[in-house]
């Protein structure tokens, strides 16, 4: 009796399964039918599915920057030099409403001795002519700055006046040589001079003194220009002589002016990879040579990569690869008749840039936007 109570149970549950699977079968078919009339979705990008099929997705075509502005208003030889490696930062800079506009240039003058009627040596100015120079460039909007503003803007294109000029009267001079020929320019105008000075420990007392009373007036930015008198700096130069003219002038800017010079105006204009080398180890930030190349402006310094035979006392600065260490400068005594070039020069580059504006915001858009952030607007 027992056998047959288990047999007869499990007659029970087989019917109750097949009941259940008759109900729901057609449930189940139905389903299936739904499904399988869905078009197939698949996670996999259009991207990844191009990789498994063998075909490659082209890359994105990034906007062409514009090449550098060219001006054929300088020697052939001396061409412009760039020296901000980062391009979104320089396009920043560049087009940043509260820097200087585009076009903003200066034209750097090296003034060597003054003399009241006859200039007899090249580097050499009267004093009619300076005056007859300085007046030209006021009339013609130029502005005068210090070193300090002459910095921030070429490495940062911090705004200045558009047309300015660095006046740079090398040497040692007294008080008397700057109330003559400089201080109707401060009084009048505001226009300080820099002096390229020579911190020979045989100086006069009364000379170093007169030099520190006019540095706190404002009126001359003192900036080093070695120790020695008659040291020319080169690639021959023992490494001594090379440390005595640049760490020792700035020792004696510490103690007697109490302020660092960052600008080194080459001694007799003399230079080289390993002179711009170390003053680059010392800090300095700016160095002037005695080769008349052109005006500057951010990121555009005219230089030669090679010797000119037609100017064999210039030396090609541009393979040392250090732009604002080997910044060039005019004569006094040409720097009249190259005022009008250098104007013209500052109009052009304005020209180029505003013709070129929309491809270089474009390109700061797509390229460097999400990392450097937008461009402030006026």
């Amino acid at each position: 009796m027992k056998f047959v109570y288990n047999v007869t149970s499990m007659n029970k549950q087989t019917d109750i399964i097949k009941q259940i699977l008759y109900r729901f079968t057609p449930i189940l078919l139905i389903l299936f039918t739904l499904i399988s009339c869905e078009p197939f979705r698949s996670n996999t990008s259009p991207q990844t599915e191009a990789a498994v099929a063998g075909v490659s997705e082209p890359a994105p075509t990034l906007p062409q920057l514009p090449p550098t502005f060219q001006t054929a208003l300088v020697n052939p030889l001396d061409t412009p030099h760039s020296y901000v490696d980062d391009t979104c930062r320089y396009l920043k800079n560049k087009w940043n409403p509260e820097s200087a506009a585009p076009g903003t240039i200066v034209m750097v003058i090296r003034v060597g001795n003054i003399e009241t009627s006859t200039a007899t040596e090249p580097d050499d100015i009267t004093q009619v002519n300076l005056i007859r120079t300085m007046q030209e460039l006021k009339f013609q909007g130029f502005e005068a700055i210090k070193m300090k503003e002459f910095l921030a803007f070429i490495e940062r294109n911090v705004k200045i006046p558009p047309r300015s000029v660095l006046v740079i009267q090398d040497g040692n001079y007294s008080a008397e040589h700057y109330d003559r020929y400089y201080r109707d320019y401060w009084n009048n105008w505001g226009w300080a001079v820099v002096n390229g000075w020579q911190s020979d420990s045989e100086l006069p007392e009364a000379l170093l003194r007169e030099n520190i009373e006019m540095e706190y007036e404002g009126m001359v930015d003192h900036q080093a220009q070695g120790v020695t008198p008659g040291t020319t700096l080169s690639d021959e130069s023992a490494k001594t002589v090379i440390a005595r003219e640049l760490q020792g002038a700035m020792d004696a800017f510490g103690y007697n002016y109490g302020k660092t010079p960052f600008a080194f105006i080459w001694p007799n204009g003399g230079f080289g990879q390993r002179p711009v080398e170390a003053a680059r180890l010392l800090k300095y930030q700016l160095g002037f040579t005695a080769n008349q190349r052109g005006p500057v402006m951010y990121n555009w310094i005219p230089l030669a990569d090679e010797a000119d035979p037609e100017r064999p006392g210039y030396i090609p600065e541009g393979l040392i690869n250090d732009p604002l260490m080997t910044l060039p400068r005019y004569q006094a005594n040409e720097a009249f008749d190259a005022i009008d070039q250098v104007r013209a020069i500052g109009k052009e580059a304005a020209a180029y840039a505003e013709a070129n504006k929309d491809v270089e915001l474009n390109y700061y858009d797509v390229v460097c936007s999400e990392t450097y952030g937008p461009i402030p607007t006026p």
